[in-house]
């Protein structure tokens, strides 16, 4: 409708003559319709325009296309370029280098076995059980289709028609089967499961009914009621690579994914010349792809030229273009002339401006990080905003020139997060869970309710004195057994105390003192809370009617703890927890010393270290140094905690080799107090951690080795959890069975540990004041009566002596 023939035609209706009554109101009328109307026509006109506008391809659309993670069916098979060129934005991106080409189509087989749930069986017991194993999605990985597989035994005690096992897939049924096998028998079972089921967390669980019965499983506990789900049990789903956008707001991904099954390979492009800059830089993003990692296992690699890289990997660039000069063969967002960067005017960037960006390989099948700048300065920005979180949120698009980042306040050291609270009284809500958020209120049901666990970690350098009390407040439901219910705390799995529920009518915010033992607090410890709750009329197969009974730990759970902090050094089980390199969080009281000009099996070394101080340390930013054996400043060498890194021969630290104990020497020599051997050869790597010999409150942490396969074994010590968690005493030596160690086998490797120094040093943060009014604050009432009776000893001696004196006199 043309708006302009309408106002032609109200208008001339306002001309005409009209009966007198209704021409005043008409004609207010007629002008507010005419303004409506040609509005509705104006909004009509402009809607339709916008409809047409938005169905033509716009430039910059986003690159993601609007039905990623919308399955339509089967798909017919195409290569893996063609999935990108069918999307125009994607395809156009990708010609810039931005967007990481899919590879082709796969399987992927995940065998339960992987699972330390699982180990050799799982075994379901009772008349209803039920066990859950999670995986994840990777986050480019489209499933196409996806099978379950089970192989399973179970009790010939079962009866059939009222027995059976069902899986579930994110709370989804995917099938049922009866346990109907003979004795011995093997049963074998496969469960589609719709692709559109797999999310990027997911959850299988399976459940078994049994009953040895036909009409009635009077004993639930009765141990022939069970069945094991063998370990060769898979899940079997194959995938579609999808074409991966770079930009910096899903930051780490592509360069991380916490969502990948296998481990996560990185590799780092070498500089034509190493020096402290690179070493720094590297090693700070080293230590905060750690902290992403935490559990998750990280394989990490050097390399000198681009070519170089393997499919799956992500290479990592660090670097001033003249020291990356294979930076001028990428294709980068910003513009890179002369061993400079530019603009977008190509003007030149300043100094002290970093850069980082996203871009591909010359094949567009592995995604790059790059960080640099004009200057080292430049570089060690770009670096920094990678590694704080409050800044790197702030990211987005595929380039960031970053002109300022804010120095995060030091935090204290002895400020842990995921580790108890330093005041001495706290409550069970100021603790964190795995995921960093606050105990709530928990809830469990049922007669075999789950126990509730949660982390009771204390500082490594926490030591307890008597008196430490855990006050559990608790309700739990009506309707329970007062001669068989009960509560019950546990630490560390060993049973502290327990108390009756012995209300019919149930209890609320009731409270149970609990004493914790002072020599069993540990940095690994866990309490455990179990309800046993009975039901006060059981009935016969009736399994409904115990999920009435409930039992909830609040909140408001305090802790009441005496304590101090001192450590006792060297201990390397204390290393398990980062202590005391990793004290502050920041680590920016500890430095690693390399020798001059490393070699790439040190720089391997430097890295996985830094990995590991990553995993163990959470905070806003890293701020360790490294330096080479010539320049490490004396301030440093006296002042802060040091690693250092580096073969016999090439020792950065030569005189800590020489300290007490046991110590490795020229021509393969050992030596230990009076007693010295050679051994041809040696391979075995040496950690040993000793106190400082420039401060005697700082420590020093030796990897070592007499040749660069001993340095192999101990970056293997510092990879692998199984092996790093064994550490203890103050010197390990590492050695492999073969030169290329199977790195799931722990039996693949031999550790021989010693415990070298005669006497061990205290290291505390606190001063001499804080200690004597903290030991006068918890031992007040063995000090008071103590200067009372010193005050009548020395009463009664001066009276005996001016008595001595009278007589004399």
């Amino acid at each position: 409708m043309n708006p302009f023939r309408l106002f032609t035609w109200f208008a001339a209706l306002l001309r005409s003559p009209l009966p007198a009554p209704r021409k005043i109101h008409l004609r207010l009328f007629l002008p507010i319709g005419l303004f409506l109307l040609t509005l509705i026509c104006s909004l009509g006109w402009g809607w339709e325009h916008a409809v047409v506008h938005a169905q033509s391809p716009a430039a910059d659309a986003p690159v993601t296309s609007p039905d990623a993670g919308i399955d339509k069916g089967p798909a017919p098979p195409q290569s893996s370029g063609e999935a990108a060129a069918k999307d125009p934005d994607v395809s156009d991106a990708a010609k810039k280098g931005g967007v990481v080409e899919p590879l082709a189509a796969g399987q992927y087989v995940l065998e339960f076995n992987r699972s330390p749930v699982v180990g050799n069986r799982l075994r379901l017991r009772s008349i209803y059980d039920e066990t859950r194993l999670r995986f994840t999605r990777p986050r480019a990985w489209k499933p196409k289709s996806a099978k379950l597989q089970i192989r399973f035994r179970h009790s010939p005690a079962l009866y059939a028609t009222r027995s059976n096992l069902t899986a579930y897939v994110n709370g989804a049924s995917v099938g049922s089967l009866p346990l109907n096998k003979k004795q011995g028998e093997i049963g074998s079972a496969i469960f589609d499961i719709p692709p559109d089921l797999i999310q990027d967390y997911n959850e299988v669980v399976l459940a078994a009914l049994q009953n040895n019965s036909p009409t009635c499983t009077q004993d639930p506990f009765d141990p022939s009621l069970w069945t094991e789900i063998l370990p060769d049990s898979k899940l079997v789903f194959n995938f579609q690579p999808q074409p991966i956008a770079l930009n910096f707001s899903h930051y780490p991904f592509p360069i991380f994914d916490n969502l990948s099954l296998e481990p996560n390979q990185l590799a780092f492009l070498l500089p034509n010349a190493v020096d402290e800059s690179w070493l720094t830089a590297t090693t700070r993003f080293q230590t905060s792809l750690g902290r992403f990692a935490q559990y998750r296992p990280m394989n990490t690699r050097l390399l000198t030229a681009i070519d170089e890289t393997k499919p799956n990997e992500r290479l990592v660039i660090i670097g001033t273009p003249k020291t990356q000069p294979a930076l001028a063969k990428l294709t980068l967002p910003l513009s890179l002339k002369e061993g400079q960067l530019r603009d977008e005017q190509q003007k030149v960037l300043p100094n002290d401006v970093g850069v980082v960006m996203l871009t591909t390989t010359a094949d567009k099948r592995n995604p790059v990080l790059v960080a640099t700048g004009n200057s080292p300065e430049g570089v060690a920005k770009a670096v920094q905003f990678l590694i704080q979180s409050r800044d790197r949120q702030l990211g987005t698009g595929q380039a960031i020139v970053v002109r300022q980042v804010n120095d995060v306040p030091p935090r204290p050291s002895r400020e842990w997060a995921g580790y108890l609270p330093t005041a001495s009284n706290f409550q069970l809500k100021d603790l964190t869970t795995f995921d960093n958020k606050p105990y709530e209120d928990m809830t469990v049901r049922g007669a075999d309710a789950p126990v509730m666990e949660f982390d009771f970690r204390a500082l490594p350098d926490d030591q307890f004195s008597t008196g430490n009390v855990l006050n559990l407040n608790y309700s739990y439901s009506p309707q329970v057994n007062p001669l068989t219910s009960l509560v019950e705390v546990q630490l560390d799995g060993l049973a502290l105390t327990g108390k009756k529920l012995d209300s019919v009518t149930g209890g609320s915010h009731e409270t149970l003192r609990v004493v914790l033992p002072e020599d069993r607090i540990k940095p690994n410890s866990k309490i455990r809370v179990r309800f046993q709750l009975d039901p006060r009329e059981r009935r016969s197969c009736n399994r409904a009617l115990d999920q009435q009974l409930w039992g909830t730990v609040h909140a408001d759970t305090s802790f009441e703890l005496n304590r101090t902090n001192v450590a006792r050094l060297p201990d390397l089980k204390l290393l398990q927890f980062g202590f005391p390199f990793t004290a502050p969080q920041d680590l920016s009281k500890m430095a690693i010393v390399l020798p001059d000009a490393p070699t790439t099996n040190d720089l391997a070394l430097l890295l996985e270290v830094s990995a590991r101080l990553g995993r163990l340390s959470q905070s806003e930013s890293v701020k360790l140094d490294v330096f080479q054996a010539s320049k490490l400043p004396t301030q440093d060498r006296g002042n802060r905690h040091l690693i250092a890194i580096g073969t016999r021969d090439r020792f950065p630290l030569p005189e800590a080799l020489r300290s007490e104990g046991f110590t490795i020497q020229e021509a393969f020599r050992r030596q230990r107090g009076q007693s010295q051997l050679q051994t041809l050869p040696d391979a075995e790597g040496l950690v040993k951690e000793i106190v400082s010999p420039w401060n005697r409150d700082r420590a020093l942490l030796i990897l070592s080795g007499q040749t660069k396969t001993g340095l192999d074994h101990v970056r293997d010590l510092l990879n692998r959890d199984f092996l790093f968690f064994q550490l203890r005493e103050d010197t390990v030596l590492i050695d492999a069975g073969e030169p290329s160690p199977n790195p799931y086998d722990p039996n693949a490797y031999t550790l021989e540990f010693l415990q070298q120094a005669k006497q061990k040093q205290q290291i505390s943060e606190m001063s001499l004041l804080s200690r004597i009014l903290k030991t006068l604050r918890i031992g007040w009432f063995i000090i008071a009566p103590g200067f009372i009776i010193a005050a009548l000893l020395l009463y009664a001696i001066a009276q005996s002596y001016l008595g001595r004196l009278h007589k004399k006199g």
